[in-house]
């Protein structure tokens, strides 16, 4: 494993980067799953949430805006963007969504032989994307006392674009 594996159920998902508790999986929430393998000496980093019996509108919701955002900062992804304009397309998604100030973390980071390499993909970070660059994308919202959502995936940075390094699916799975 490239870190400890971070699950994070219920109201314990609004803590972006929050641990196993003792607690049992509530029967109604998100669950964070944030997870990374090590192949050939290179780290990868993937997180998916998934919810809990149904979720309510407002949790759709929150978790459609959180999936808009993540294509929208992946769609900037090119040799020559900058780390903030990839950040900036994340944050105008949930800021249109009205969930900008429970986004309290950078968009992401590079990855290599560590776990978090630069560049990092956030605010004032005028860092290029160069081709060969490989970098994670993972908006998250993160609402006190009812629960957060992120979805990342890890990204390589190629000649004329990007290609997802973690090609699995992002629609909303209920357990």
């Amino acid at each position: 494993m490239s870190f400890d594996t971070l699950v994070a159920a219920g109201e314990r998902s609004a803590l972006p980067h929050g641990t196993a508790s003792r607690n049992p999986v509530p029967r109604s929430g998100f669950v964070i799953l944030d997870y990374g393998v090590i192949l050939g000496g290179y780290c990868s980093d993937m997180t998916r949430t998934v919810h809990v019996g149904r979720a309510s509108v407002k949790e759709r919701s929150m978790y459609d805006a959180v999936l808009d955002a993540h294509e929208a900062a992946k769609a900037v992804v090119k040799p020559g963007a900058t780390a903030e304009q990839v950040d900036a397309a994340a944050r105008r998604v949930l800021k249109r969504a009205k969930l900008e100030q429970y986004f309290t973390h950078s968009t992401g980071h590079g990855v290599g032989l560590e776990i978090h390499e630069p560049p990092r993909l956030g605010k004032k970070q005028p860092d290029l994307l160069e081709a060969g660059m490989v970098i994670t994308i993972e908006p998250g919202v993160y609402v006190p006392g009812k629960g957060g959502v992120r979805i990342e995936d890890t990204v390589l940075v190629t000649g004329n674009g990007h290609e997802t390094l973690t090609p699995t699916p992002k629609e909303l799975l209920t357990l």
